[in-house]
């Protein structure tokens, strides 16, 4: 089924609705959950609470490319729950180290107008940013700080070595952070 008809589905309410959308986007929100996660069960959970997010957020919300909405749903709530585990000392993996990298960018989740506004520049930033990179460094940066790819597994997939996917995304965190504090974001 294409998103536009599950839109649909969503704005009628339709009970199907939470069947379509596992049925078409387990796999990919699956994959994001995982890796950020890195507990199968945790995982499963996240995607649970992705498909109520959606549920209870469509309508009003209507995005305009339900899979990459499903997807920044399922990485916030993953985050959360990686958040919540690190505190209570169950162990973080590589993603605690990605979040520390990358701390200072983190706009929180209050639903308050200043952060609504601030969320969105820094959007809008963050996506002026990626369009300026070249098509490599953009896989590097996106593999890891959107799904959390350990070093290792973007070295081997595009033929570098750690060291080297360690230099670009240090490079990378840089002119982002110039751009960030140019655009007076941090």
């Amino acid at each position: 089924m294409d998103d536009e008809k599950i839109l649909a589905l969503f704005r009628e309410r339709d009970e199907t609705t939470i069947v379509e959308v596992r049925q078409k986007y387990s796999a990919y929100c699956g994959a994001v959950a995982s890796r950020i996660l890195r507990d199968s069960s945790d995982a499963e959970e996240a995607l649970s609470d992705t498909w109520l997010a959606a549920w209870r957020s469509i309508p009003p919300h209507e995005p305009k490319c339900l899979r990459t909405y499903l997807s920044r749903l399922t990485r916030n709530i993953s985050v959360n729950m990686l958040e919540r585990s690190t505190a209570r000392k169950r162990g973080s993996g590589d993603a605690a180290v990605v979040l520390d990298e990358v701390a200072d960018w983190l706009v929180s989740d209050k639903d308050d107008v200043e952060d609504s506004v601030n969320e969105r520049l820094l959007t809008d930033a963050l996506n002026d940013f990626l369009a300026d990179l070249s098509d490599i460094e953009c896989r590097v940066f996106v593999c890891r700080y959107t799904y959390f790819q350990p070093v290792s597994e973007i070295a081997r997939a595009n033929g570098f070595t750690e060291n080297k996917v360690k230099s670009m995304l240090m490079r990378l965190r840089k002119r982002l952070r110039t751009k960030l504090e140019k655009e007076d974001l941090i």
